[in-house]
């Protein structure tokens, strides 16, 4: 990313400084969820224990970033606003903490190319196939994007997909504050994309792929939902 400050190498392996603090401040949130949200995960053992892969979570609450990292004790890369790299601080902590940068206002080209190079690495990411919060029971098909199937193929990694239930309750979208109500997750099977034809990904390929990831995080989050006490009325 450039800005106000330079360019930042997101893509370079962690310091030992950054794993340090990532660590700590993973220790603290989880800590904090599972007191606060008597937050419960299911399915850790679909986490694979090396390697890049992408995590695929449903998305209501702007709480569902900080409770993921529960899934797994590996240091993971997630998407956030380019904003909050405004300053040097900033930017040192969030890039820390494994954030990358991306505009929203446009389709960036950068942000993608970033993610592939971490996938062809043995870092984790975080992609939100909606996108942006959603509401509701139902992950609707023309909400869904094609970035995490995109970098999958093309990376040949696998998708894990995941449910968040009660997170929306939690901090629901427009709330100033955070409720104490019950949260939990689960950690489907990863979901491995077909090999690429004559070294290309089709939008086929990438579509199908999208379409099995919503499914399968509609299942997980029907699940989620039922753990908490809230489940899903699908209409």
């Amino acid at each position: 990313m450039s800005g106000k400050h330079g360019a930042h190498r997101h893509s370079a392996p962690p310091t030992k400084a950054a794993l340090a603090l990532y660590g700590f401040v993973r220790a603290v949130l989880a800590g904090f969820s599972h007191l606060f949200w008597r937050l419960k995960v299911y399915g850790r053992e679909n986490i694979p224990e090396s390697g890049s892969f992408i995590l695929a979570p449903i998305h209501r609450s702007n709480i569902d970033t900080v409770v993921v990292c529960t899934c797994t004790r590996r240091r993971m890369r997630y998407m956030g606003k380019d904003t909050m790299w405004k300053y040097r601080w900033s930017a040192w902590f969030f890039s820390a903490m494994g954030g990358i940068p991306v505009r929203r206002d446009v389709a960036d080209r950068e942000a993608m190319r970033l993610s592939l190079e971490i996938a062809g690495g043995t870092e984790p990411i975080v992609m939100f196939p909606e996108g942006t919060r959603r509401t509701g029971p139902v992950l609707l098909p023309e909400d869904m994007h094609d970035g995490p199937a995109y970098v999958a193929c093309k990376a040949g990694i696998p998708i894990v997909p995941v449910g968040i239930g009660g997170s929306e309750d939690a901090m629901p979208k427009g709330a100033k504050g955070l409720r104490p109500v019950k949260l939990a997750i689960d950690i489907g099977t990863p979901i491995h994309p077909p090999p690429m034809v004559n070294g290309r990904v089709s939008r086929k390929a990438v579509r199908d792929v999208t379409e099995q990831v919503r499914q399968e995080i509609q299942e997980l989050f029907d699940r989620s939902q039922e753990r908490v006490g809230k489940p899903n009325r699908h209409p």
